[in-house]
Parts: C-alpha cells; structure tokens; sequence
C-alpha cells in the first residue's frame, strides 16, 4: 500500500503536492505527538507538544487540509504546554480517519514529553 493510498478521491489537492502535505504532518506527529485517543468512532484526538510556533503551525497545516479536504473538521485547543488536535469526520469518511490515526501510530509511539517541572507521560493502552 502506497503512503497516498488512503487520500479520498473527494481530496482537491494537486497529486503532485500530495506527497509533501503527507510529509508535513508525519514531521508534525514525529515531533510533537504526545497522546491520541479516539473519544468517538468520527472523532481523533491528538495531543501535541506545545512550543514557540506550535500552536500556528497545527493551525495553519489544519486551515490548509481543511482547504482541500472538506470533510474534515480540524479544533485547536492550546492548553498549558499541549496542544489538543481534535479532528473529525462525517461516517461516509470514516476509513480516511482510520487511515490518519494509522499513520500517527506509524511516525512512532507517542513520547514523553518534558512540560514545566514535570514529566507528561502517554497514556498506557
């Protein structure tokens, strides 16, 4: 299976930039990836590092995904040194957030992150 083999025909993105939006998010969950939960079978949570540019980073790659992928409902939550992804989706896109939420667990298993003087730690499953 290719790494574009889960994008839904209903994607308006160039094929040629495909590639490189796929790119940018794996960086983003490598980096920053926390935690994810899924609190709903339509809605994925993930948890970020938060940090200087974060927070506008997520927002703007969330703004430019929603551009080109409608069905997709992006909510960026800052919290203290987090940033709460919450993305979520219409059933008759189900398998694409099934498809993300794969590909979160393939950049790695979320990692613990140091936040004030305190250690955050992922959730055990």
């Amino acid at each position: 299976m290719s790494d574009l083999a889960w994008v839904p025909q209903s994607c308006t993105l160039p094929t040629e930039e495909r590639p490189l939006r796929v790119a940018e998010w794996d960086e983003l969950f490598s980096e920053r990836l926390v935690s994810r939960s899924r609190p709903q079978p339509l809605h994925l949570r993930l948890n970020l590092a938060g940090g200087e540019g974060v927070e506008e980073r997520v927002r703007d790659l969330a703004e430019r995904e929603s551009g080109c992928c409608s069905f997709f409902t992006f909510t960026t939550t800052p919290d203290q040194d987090l940033i709460h992804l919450d993305i979520s989706v219409d059933q008759a896109h189900k398998a694409v957030l099934e498809a993300l939420a794969a590909r979160t667990a393939a950049t790695g298993e979320p990692r613990q992150v140091r936040m004030g003087a305190a250690a955050v730690r992922p959730p055990s499953r």
